[in-house]
């Protein structure tokens, strides 16, 4: 199996991880990028205040996503774009943690994508003394990209992996976080219970 996957990447509104204000998007195929993308969404209502802490690290304001689509229009497209593929993102449970918490907001199915953590991966292939996104990308070669836009910082995690992966001389995803020891983990999405009429 090929090196195949989409690199994903959420920027909040504030603390609430259903404030999902930019999304940026990047594909992989067979170890190559092939094509990215990226765009500002409206969060959820009850989820759409700005913290000024929020808008000093990525720079989007309330105005900005004035116009821009409201999650339920854009989540189409997030899935249109990474299809089938396993996830990957740097420090994976808080961007799976907003795609899950942004479709509660809203009453949409959340996607159960499977999904890996470049951070994990990190961790167990480079040394270095930070582990935060700009430093791995810089040892995977990928250096000086604006952090917290949402789509370099898609572009600086799809680079980790395929770096990864060829210094541990790996195929795939499976391939990869088998040979360092992390797992490929999957979003939890409840079943909806089953509604009885019966009487006792």
């Amino acid at each position: 199996m090929p090196l195949d996957f989409t690199a994903i990447d959420f920027e909040t509104a504030n603390s609430s991880n259903a404030s999902a204000c930019a999304v940026g998007l990047v594909r992989v195929r067979d170890g190559e990028i092939v094509d990215r993308t990226g765009w500002l969404i409206r969060p959820p209502a009850g989820h759409d205040v700005f913290f000024e802490l929020n808008v000093r690290i990525h720079g989007i304001r309330p105005e900005d996503v004035a116009d821009a689509a409201p999650w339920t229009r854009q989540l189409a497209d997030i899935v249109a774009f990474a299809g089938s593929d396993v996830l990957v993102a740097h420090n994976a449970g808080f961007d799976m943690a907003v795609l899950k918490r942004a479709c509660d907001a809203t009453g949409d199915e959340c996607p159960p994508y499977r999904y890996a953590c470049s951070l994990q991966v990190a961790r167990r292939v480079y040394k270095l003394e930070s582990y935060r996104l700009p430093y791995v990308a810089a040892e995977a070669g990928f250096a000086d990209f604006p952090h917290h836009n949402a789509t370099a910082d898609a572009m600086a995690c799809a680079h980790v992996m395929i770096d990864a992966a060829r210094r541990v001389g790996a195929d795939d995803i499976e391939a990869l976080t088998a040979a360092v020891g992390v797992r490929v983990s999957q979003i939890a999405v409840a079943e909806t219970p089953a509604v009885s009429f019966a009487v006792a």
